[in-house]
This record gives structure tokens, sequence and C-alpha cells, in this order.
């Protein structure tokens, strides 16, 4: 099936519990991630965790925060921005369920290769950063995904995804 996926957003920290900042385009790392990110700088809350799991880049669907959000309106509790879920990269024309099933698979965004590696499941952190609650619940099978970093290039809003079975 062909995406018609591309970039919305893309955001950085440079260190754990520091606001995401929007940026328009970046230059990631094999191996590393984006430059000036907490997780590239191995300044992320969970760079030192055991075990080690791939953080070089998150994802998360426009989509699959919306309904989030829908959700925590019916129940009169705060709603969470873009930045908010403390994801990298924001994708537009995606659902949640077709990026969750990247994992195990190739993609490309931009000049950058990378591998998706696990289902980023929600945590508490973002909500107890912010002082809200419900982030979990809101964002359960709609948290995003990890990526490895393959190959090395630059990214840019509005760059399309491609996946391993089809053309660039």
């Amino acid at each position: 099936m062909k995406l018609n996926a591309h970039i919305h957003a893309i955001y950085i920290a440079p260190s754990a519990g520091e606001q995401m900042r929007s940026i328009s385009s970046a230059q990631i790392s094999a191996e590393i991630g984006i430059s000036g990110d907490r997780y590239a700088l191995g300044t992320g809350a969970y760079s030192r965790t055991q075990p080690t799991k791939v953080r070089n880049v998150s994802l998360i669907t426009l989509a699959g925060i919306d309904i989030a959000n829908d959700w925590l309106k019916t129940q009169n509790i705060q709603t969470f921005d873009e930045a908010q879920t403390r994801r990298n990269i924001v994708l537009i024309g995606i659902s949640a369920k077709e990026l969750n099933n990247l994992v195990g698979q190739q993609f490309q965004l931009g000049d950058v290769l990378m591998l998706g590696t696990e289902l980023c499941d929600p945590c508490e952190r973002p909500a107890k950063l912010l002082g809200k609650s419900h982030f979990m619940e809101a964002f359960e099978g709609r948290g995003g995904i990890r990526a490895k970093v393959i190959k090395s290039g630059s990214i840019a809003v509005g760059n399309k995804l491609f996946t391993e079975n089809e053309q660039t």
C-alpha cells in the first residue's frame, strides 16, 4: 500500500525535561539521531537506562494526536499539543496504525534511511512534565514509534515518507 505521508513538524530538546522546540529542518546522523536533540547528545531522560533502547528518532502521527485529544476533550481533560508528546517527528497523511506497521520495516524521510525498531509506548513523563494527566490512556496504540537511523542525511518539513516497497 502506498502512503501519502509527509513531515508535518520536527521537534528537538537539548536535554531531558526541556521544552521541545520546533525546527524546519535537521541533520540526522546514522545510529546517533537528530543533531541537537537530547538523545543524540546522550542527555535524554532515558539515555542511560538498561536495557538500552534505540532512541535515535521518535515519530508520531498528527491523526493519532487528534484522536487522543478528541478522547481527552470528551473527558474534560487538558489536551496535548504536538510538541508536548515529546516525539521528534510529526507525520501527516498517515494513521497511527499505518505508522505502527513500520516497526521492523525500512523507510525513508528526506535522504535519511531509517528502520522502525519498536512502538513508542506512552509513558507518564509528558504528563508529569506538564502537570497534565491521562497521557498514557489517550495515546495508547498511537504513541508513535522509535526508529534507528541507518543512513545519515537531512530532513525538512514537507519531506515525504517512502517505505521500502515504494520507489523514491
